[in-house]
C-alpha cells in the first residue's frame, strides 16, 4: 500500500484513453463504500467528450487539466433516484431538507475517495478540483442535474505524464486526538506547522504573495473572507433551488 503514501495530485495526462471496461469496473468497485442506510445516494456523470469538458471547464477556474484530462468524474449527492422509487412504490419521501443533502454528499464523498484509491493502484492519476462546491449553479446547469442533485467532487482521471513533487502534510500529532478533543496551545500550533511552514516552497510562496507569513497567504489571498461568504450564498442558493431547503 506504499502507493497511497507516495500519492500526489496529476495534472498532466498522457493523451490515452481509458477503456471503458477499466473504468466501469472501477467505478463498480468503487460503489461498495459504506453507505446510508443502503440507499446509494450518489450518482457519476462521466464526460469523456472535448466539447463538453469546454462547457465544465469555466465551473473550475478554467484549470487545464479540465480539458486535458481523458476523463472528468463529476460525482453527485443524488435523492432524485430513491425519492422517484419511494413514489412509484406507493411511499411518500421525504429528502427535500439539509440532513437528506448531508446524507447524500456522504455518500457521494466515500465513493469518491473510494474511485480516487482504486484508480491509482490501477496505475492511474487523478487530481481532486475543490471548485465543485464553489461554482455548482454552473455545474448543474452543464449537466442538466435534476432537482435534488447536486455535485459534490469533480475527478480529473488519466494516465499520468508527470512526476510532481509530493505536497506536505501535517504530522500525526497534530491531527490525531485521544479519547477526547484536546485544544491546541499556541506552543502546539508552532511545533505542528513548523515543517509546512519551514518548506523553501512555502517560504517563496510566501515572498511571490507580498505577505509575512503563509497563514495570511491562505487568509488574503487564496481563501478570502468575501469569497467564501460569495461562495456560501451561492451554495445556499443552489441547494434551495435544487429542492434541499425543507
Amino acid at each position: 500500500m506504499d502507493f497511497i503514501k507516495n500519492r500526489r495530485s496529476i495534472r498532466k495526462y498522457k493523451q490515452q484513453d481509458i477503456p471503458v471496461a477499466l473504468l466501469n469496473q472501477l467505478l463498480e468497485e468503487a460503489f461498495r463504500a459504506s453507505t446510508m442506510g443502503n440507499m446509494q445516494l450518489y450518482s457519476v456523470v462521466v464526460t469523456r467528450s472535448s466539447e463538453m469538458k469546454a462547457k465544465l471547464a469555466p465551473a473550475h477556474f478554467n484549470q487545464p487539466m479540465v480539458v486535458n484530462a481523458p476523463v472528468v468524474l463529476t460525482f453527485c449527492a443524488d435523492f432524485n433516484r430513491f425519492s422517484k422509487w419511494c413514489e412509484c412504490r406507493q411511499a411518500i419521501p421525504g429528502y427535500d431538507n439539509p440532513i437528506s443533502f448531508l446524507n447524500a454528499a456522504t455518500d457521494a464523498l466515500l465513493v469518491t475517495q473510494n474511485f480516487c484509491t482504486l484508480a491509482e493502484a490501477n496505475g492511474l492519476g487523478i487530481c481532486y478540483l475543490g471548485t465543485t462546491i464553489y461554482n455548482p449553479d454552473q455545474i448543474i446547469e452543464t449537466l442538466q442535474l435534476p432537482r435534488l442533485v447536486m455535485p459534490i467532487a469533480t475527478i480529473t482521471v488519466g494516465y499520468p505524464d508527470e512526476e510532481p513533487m509530493q505536497t506536505d502534510r501535517l504530522p500525526l500529532e497534530g491531527l490525531l486526538h485521544e479519547e477526547v478533543y484536546k485544544d491546541y496551545t499556541s506552543q502546539d500550533i508552532d511545533r505542528i506547522y513548523a515543517e509546512k511552514e519551514g518548506l523553501p516552497e512555502n517560504k517563496k510562496f510566501i515572498e511571490e504573495n507580498g505577505k509575512e507569513t503563509l497563514a495570511q497567504v491562505f487568509t488574503d489571498v487564496r481563501y478570502k473572507k468575501s469569497d467564501n461568504e460569495y461562495m456560501s450564498e451561492v451554495l445556499k442558493r443552489t441547494l434551495k433551488a435544487q429542492g434541499f431547503d425543507k
